[in-house]
């Protein structure tokens, strides 16, 4: 993408929300997903780590915000720690929400706010492993202890993830439920986790808490789309929102780039188009 297209919304929507964050940034939040969106996707989700460019990109965009936000499945720690997010100067307004909202940390005092162990995920933990087995599993599907609030089931180091994928939603879909958790399916992983958690329910409290004005969601995979779903919501009471999809493959969700109202190609677009606001409002 060219720069003289970054800052190029190609609904009225989403160029009514850049006017309005552009006119207004004392209002607006800035909200990302994590993974896909600030940090490529790499095969073992430990080994992640944010755009080297993306906290710096944040800590130019934030002082100009009423808040950036991170908005994650991830432990909050662990978020914190893959974004280089700590101790950095000019991110005073920069909130990370972990596991869905479940979780958060604040930058301005370095405090997170977690609760227990969910005893669905806990059950659940216990006894994947040989859940897996008994239905047989495809060799190379492996489990993501995601800390107490959520469990994860990748298929993309399988032979065939797509296939391996397919095999695991419904079995898994029944293990939830007899726990009282939801299933929530993204690119070659199913999460285990809590009802009433998801990106939107994170996103539409915490821009009631800070009274936003305007908002920018950034993400890039099915995870997002309760997210989008939040500021189109919001767009029909008024509140302007701008929907970015973070595009880096073909495995891109058809129905997360319908939705969006400007498209960038992956966590190093964003951190294009995060810089491209910041510049603006320079």
């Amino acid at each position: 993408m060219a720069s003289a297209d970054i800052l190029t919304p190609h609904t009225p929507e989403g160029k009514d929300a850049l006017a309005a964050l552009l006119a207004h940034p004392e209002r607006a939040v800035v909200a990302l997903d994590f993974d896909g969106t600030l940090a490529p996707i790499v095969p073992d989700p430990e080994q992640a780590r944010a755009h080297p460019g993306a906290a710096p990109a944040l800590a130019r965009l934030a002082p100009h915000l009423a808040a950036a936000a991170v908005i994650t499945g991830r432990p909050v720690r662990a978020a914190v720690r893959y974004g280089g997010f700590a101790g950095v100067a000019g991110l005073d307004h920069l909130v990370v929400l972990g596991h869905y909202g479940a979780e958060r940390w604040d930058a301005h005092t370095g405090e997170v706010r977690a609760p227990g162990a969910h005893p669905g995920v806990t059950a659940v933990r216990a006894e994947l492993p040989g859940f897996l087995d008994r239905i047989g599993a495809w060799q190379g599907t492996w489990i993501e202890d995601k800390g107490g609030r959520a469990v994860a089931v990748h298929t993309r180091r399988t032979e065939d993830p797509d296939a391996a994928f397919d095999a695991l939603r419904g079995p898994l879909s029944e293990l939830a439920e007899r726990h009282d958790l939801m299933i929530e399916p993204g690119r070659y992983v199913l999460e285990l986790r809590p009802p009433g958690m998801d990106k939107g329910v994170a996103l539409a409290a915490y821009l009631r808490e800070v009274d936003a004005g305007c908002v920018l969601y950034a993400g890039d995979d099915l995870g997002d789309l309760a997210a989008f779903a939040a500021v189109a919501e919001l767009r029909e009471q008024g509140l302007p929102g701008l929907l970015v999809a973070s595009a880096a493959t073909e495995e891109s969700p058809k129905e997360l780039l319908a939705q969006a109202d400007l498209t960038v190609p992956g966590p190093e677009g964003v951190v294009a188009l995060l810089n491209a606001l910041a510049t603006a409002l320079e």
